[in-house]
């Protein structure tokens, strides 16, 4: 009899993290029977197909279309909805991935059920409890069966808070199981000529916080620091509409029309402009691991991390988010050949092999 797996996704960056899980278990059809739900939570038609279609992910199953809203009003849509899926399916295991409200709401209904949950990148802590990234982390790390942490600092965390060390599975990061994979599929992409930019000499900004992009000061701070910076440099940032919006409301007097604002991008040639570009200026959390692992320096515009494997190990650096703050970090790392970093362990492009494993092994009640 196989087991039956229910795939939560919900943002783009959870895409990222199920396709090489779903693509390893499409290599037991005789053990594993799965599914994938699509919350809806950051719906885009035009950049899910594309995703979608970059990631060879299958089509959802299930559509929730939850779409925005408050934190608690889209927390509670997803949890209604998918209940009655969770129903239909019936599934042996539902495989939640990353911080969302997707994961949490869904963790929550199929704790409420009995279906075991499985948690893929567990343990990540900033220690900053106004994040609701981090509430959505404590939450459903206490309610899993098994966590699968991608890194030893987060494997300390949930032992930290009284986690049974049985359930803690360190198989390493799915992400860069994507990264590897699909790394030399961006050799032949034209977005740096589509674009007119050359491979390591141009700043990639990608922000979307609303830390950082929903309050007027900071983010004005970071486009004056911006405008500055693409005299000197060659600055693209590919922007959603809704953060286009928040730059033509901004208030600051510099002229921002040297920088190269472009419409959202696709997994593929996203990794192939951060892969290309002298440094990335974020506040993604993904992006800190990716930046990492191919080695390009990091500047992420927050006060803490969930990720200091990515400071320690890696190429990320923490600043502020201020004017003059911004355009010194950027000044003292651009060009700069003598960044020490290294590899985490177990970020090979094999950690959804090893959750397969875990999986299959885990002994039923």
């Amino acid at each position: 009899m196989s087991l039956e797996i229910l795939h939560v996704v919900g943002a783009r960056p959870n895409f990222m993290k199920v396709a090489p899980i779903i693509s390893c278990m499409n290599n037991f059809p005789d053990l594993i029977e799965q599914r994938m739900v699509h919350t809806g939570q950051h719906y885009d038609d035009n950049l899910s197909k594309v995703f979608f279609q970059d990631l060879d992910l299958p089509e959802p199953d299930e559509y929730l279309n939850a779409g925005s809203g408050t934190h608690a009003e889209q927390t509670a849509k997803i949890m209604i909805a998918f209940e009655p899926v969770l129903l239909k399916y019936n599934p042996d295991w539902c495989f939640v991935v990353g911080d969302v409200n997707s994961t949490l709401a869904c963790a929550l209904v199929c704790s409420k059920r009995g279906t075991k949950i499985g948690h893929v990148e567990a343990g990540l802590r900033s220690g900053d409890r106004t994040m609701p990234e981090e509430i959505n982390r404590l939450l459903t790390d206490q309610i899993s069966d098994l966590l699968f942490t991608h890194s030893k600092d987060a494997d300390l965390n949930l032992i930290n808070e009284g986690i049974s060390p049985e359930k803690i599975r360190f198989v390493g990061n799915v992400m860069i199981d994507t990264l590897k994979k699909m790394l030399p599929k961006t050799t032949d992409r034209k977005i740096l000529m589509e674009h007119g930019i050359e491979h390591k000499k141009y700043i990639l900004v990608t922000l979307h916080r609303p830390s950082n992009v929903d309050v007027p000061e900071k983010f004005e701070e970071i486009l004056s620091a911006l405008s500055v910076l693409s005299h000197k440099y060659t600055v693209i940032f590919p922007v959603h509409p809704r953060t286009r919006l928040k730059v033509s409301s901004a208030n600051i007097k510099e002229n921002l029309s040297r920088i190269h604002f472009i419409e959202p991008v696709g997994y593929l040639d996203f990794l192939g402009l951060m892969n290309s570009s002298a440094l990335t200026l974020t506040d993604s959390g993904g992006v800190q691991e990716e930046t990492t692992y191919l080695g390009v320096p990091c500047l992420t515009l927050r006060q803490n991390t969930e990720r200091p494997v990515t400071i320690e190990m890696g190429t990320n650096q923490l600043i502020e988010t201020r004017r003059d703050s911004i355009i010194r970090a950027v000044e003292s790392r651009m060009y700069k050949s003598n960044i020490s970093t290294s590899i985490p362990e177990l970020w090979d492009g094999y950690a959804a092999h090893r959750i397969v494993k875990e999986i299959l092994n885990f002994k039923k009640d």
